[in-house]
């Protein structure tokens, strides 16, 4: 799957990674998605959450070497 942006929030710990993706995703079109990558452990958590939360889609999750990629439509 593609996506709009990207956000690299590899070596950042909870509340970090969610409050990063919150600020990119606010100017970001409905529908445009972000992808996360990420390695905090709690982002597994973290991160469904958010989206739920805010109304987001999340598309997609899964592990690139030792990073954790989401992909998140703006809902």
């Amino acid at each position: 799957m593609e996506w709009d942006e990207e956000l690299d929030a590899q070596g950042l710990l909870c509340p970090l990674p969610v409050l990063k993706a919150r600020k990119r995703l606010k100017p970001m079109a409905q529908g445009a998605v972000l992808r996360v990558l990420a390695t905090d452990p709690a982002a597994v958590i973290d991160i469904p959450h958010f989206c739920a939360e805010a109304k987001h889609m999340l598309v997609d999750s899964g592990e690139i070497g030792a990073a954790q990629y989401y992909l998140i439509r703006k809902g």
